[in-house]
């Protein structure tokens, strides 16, 4: 008897069971050009690495998901007034440091090119065919006005915060950004 046939007779189950895939939980709560793009370098090379890789996306980091055509979202004044003065979609993010008006941004993004650095845009697009799970928080676009058709094609549905929690629970790597 080969040591194979001796391990599946000692347990039969043993012989079906499949390793499950590591899982990699990030918190994208920022909508800045220079946190969105480490989320998104993050969460692909994760799944490169053959991780199952989650990305909840709160506050701010709302904007990532936010459509190019959306426009100025929100039910109420307030809500179109932050949506006004946060742009969103990965076209409008800008940087958290250094930004001078959006000039800063443009010349990240410049660089970026000149050094063949793939965009949030194409990372985005990139992390949705490698099957990372995009997770919008529900409270969040509650909060502000955000509707469901006003974020890209493609996500998940949108979660609560105990859903990431509770991820977060059995991921080895959990990452607030």
């Amino acid at each position: 008897m080969t040591t194979l046939e001796q391990s599946t007779e000692a347990s039969p189950e043993a012989a079906d069971e499949t390793p499950t895939a590591e899982k990699m939980v990030l918190i994208a709560a920022s909508g800045d050009l220079d946190k969105a793009w480490p989320v998104m370098i993050l969460a692909t090379t994760g799944a490169a690495y053959g991780m199952d890789v989650t990305i909840f996306f709160t506050f701010w980091g709302l904007g990532i998901l936010k459509r190019q055509d959306a426009g100025i979202t929100g039910e109420d004044w307030r809500q179109r007034m932050m949506s006004a003065f946060t742009g969103g979609s990965t076209d409008g993010l800008k940087l958290s440091k250094i930004n001078f008006g959006g000039l800063g941004a443009k010349f990240m993004q410049d660089l970026a090119d000149e050094k063949n650095v793939a965009s949030v845009q194409e990372l985005l697009e990139l992390a949705q065919e490698m099957g990372v799970k995009l997770w919008p928080c529900g409270m969040t676009m509650d909060l502000m006005g955000l509707q469901e058709s006003d974020l890209i094609d493609g996500l998940d549905t949108p979660a609560g915060a105990g859903a990431a929690i509770s991820l977060m629970k059995e991921a080895s790597i959990s990452l607030f950004i």
